[in-house]
């Protein structure tokens, strides 16, 4: 109860202030200020250069005659000093009295160097830009609840380090991502996110009426169809860093919301993908943290190192003393699966499709067992129709997946472009989604209708850049790399 009194108690003073600037015509929200020099560029210039420089203010030590502060951006700290000395009586008493941490001021000065080494501004005059009302996050502590700091990123990013570090590493990600594939030749285009048909991965979606067409639609689960539609259009390489959305259940791994990077090479198999995308993630590796070995999960990861190569079908089939590939009932399938003692019936309650119980076994008993970089290859096609079946096997499909810690990192394939097959897999795809399974995909007459008008070899790649930030990163959850994550 004290604290939330001296909270209110320090608001009403605020807002004193704020009132009294007002009635003495100084204007507390002004339009701009005409810098000279960020401050992380003001922090590196020789002594004695004049500035006029601006941000928020995040510390304050006043004392007799000489008062020092700081003021903050998203990439440097500057320290101020304010001198009855350099400034006016009146000037001196204003900074004292009515400017307060959190507010923004810009100063005009004089560079410097204290005895201890800092770089500072030496202030001749300051105007106040901004008044807050609010008080910042206890300076030694900041925001140290989760889930406040989720819900009030704005001072997480003030008063964390660390946050700042993770957003700016995103971004550095996101700049390096484009430029390397611009540089390869790819485009980047853009897709709808509001569509007509649920296509592109087994997710169930998200659905809201179109009250103009009077029609339901969904938000996109994925760019796929649309950036192979693109493909036969006659770009050659395309990608987009899509803004998807799928209806499931959140976990530190999984958001509804989540921003997804797809790309698409017309004559490149998934061979080729696979040496594009391990040189790709070896040089963001090195871009974004600076080294190829970087700590996740508790593990140190060695990106330099030739990655590990699993066969995902053979191993599934090793683990169970199956053949996998000779399954079509699920009912059967399960009871042979539960016979090897290894699952229990009750382990596949709710799963519809021979591909779900194969993920189910395949996420218990291979993926949390991977901790360095490794390559998982030669899928079962049941687990995904859009992928080119393999011309010696047509039950298995050219895919690939790279993880690391356990996490997907990237799902990729040689794409499957014959029309007459690809008819075929989406239609037992409605058929499951009839039968009430609700991850499955809807027959897509566009998507067919480009595809029989003639589409190139195609190799398509996408991953999660939330996952893939987290890792770079050494986060623990898609929250803590997300600014504005969906909350209860």
């Amino acid at each position: 109860m004290l604290e939330t009194q001296n909270l209110s108690s320090e608001v009403d003073i605020r807002k004193e202030k704020l009132k009294n600037l007002k009635e003495q015509g100084v204007i507390p929200y002004v339009d701009k200020f005409d810098r000279t020099h960020t401050l992380i560029e003001a922090k590196s210039l020789e002594d004695g250069v004049k500035v006029r420089v601006c941000g928020r203010i995040t510390f304050r030590r006043i004392m007799g005659k000489l008062s020092f502060f700081a003021i903050e951006d998203i990439f440097a700290k500057l320290q101020i000093s304010i001198s009855r000395n350099e400034v006016s009586e009146e000037d001196y008493a204003f900074f004292k009295t009515m400017v307060d941490t959190g507010d923004f001021v810009g100063i005009e000065g004089e560079t410097y160097t204290t005895h201890t080494g800092e770089k500072t501004v030496r202030a001749s005059s300051l105007v106040l830009l901004s008044k807050a009302i609010l008080p910042l996050p206890e300076k030694f502590h900041g925001l140290i609840n989760q889930d406040q700091r989720y819900r009030e990123r704005c001072m997480d990013l003030v008063s964390n380090e660390e946050s700042r570090q993770v957003f700016l590493k995103r971004i550095k990600f996101l700049n390096f991502l484009r430029n390397y594939l611009n540089s390869n030749g790819f485009l980047e285009v853009e897709t709808p996110i509001l569509q007509s048909a649920v296509c592109g991965a087994s997710a169930k979606p998200f659905l809201t009426k179109h009250n103009a067409l009077d029609k339901i639609c969904n938000l996109r689960i994925a760019p796929e169809v649309y950036l192979k539609q693109v493909i036969a259009g006659g770009f050659d390489r395309v990608y987009e860093v899509a803004r998807c959305f799928r209806n499931e259940g959140m976990d530190p791994s999984h958001l509804q919301e989540f921003t997804m990077v797809e790309w698409y090479a017309s004559y490149w198999n998934f061979e080729k993908n696979i040496e594009f995308f391990t040189d790709f993630l070896r040089k963001a590796v090195l871009e974004v943290c600076g080294q190829s070995t970087i700590t996740f999960k508790g593990h140190e990861i060695d990106f330099s190192k030739e990655f590990k190569r699993i066969n995902y079908t053979d191993t599934i089939n090793e683990i169970l003393g199956l053949n996998v590939l000779e399954y079509t009932d699920v009912v059967k399938f399960k009871q042979d699966v539960a016979g090897t003692g290894l699952f229990s019936l009750e382990d596949f309650d709710g799963i519809k499709t021979v591909g779900g119980v194969i993920d189910y076994v395949y996420k218990r008993k291979i993926r949390e067992n991977i901790v360095q970089p490794t390559i998982l290859f030669n899928y079962p096609a049941c687990l995904v129709p859009l992928a080119r079946r393999n011309d010696e096997d047509s039950r298995r499909i050219d895919m690939f997946q790279v993880l690391v810690c356990g996490d997907e990192i990237c799902k990729a394939y040689s794409e499957l472009v014959d029309p007459v097959v690809q008819r075929e897999a989406l239609e037992e795809q409605a058929k499951a989604r009839l039968s009430g399974d609700d991850e499955a995909m809807e027959l897509d007459e566009d998507f067919l209708c480009a595809m029989e008008h003639g589409m190139p070899p195609i190799s398509g790649l996408g991953f999660g850049v939330d996952r893939m930030v987290c890792m770079l990163t050494s986060q623990e959850s898609l929250r803590d790399v997300v600014l504005f994550p969906l909350m209860k």
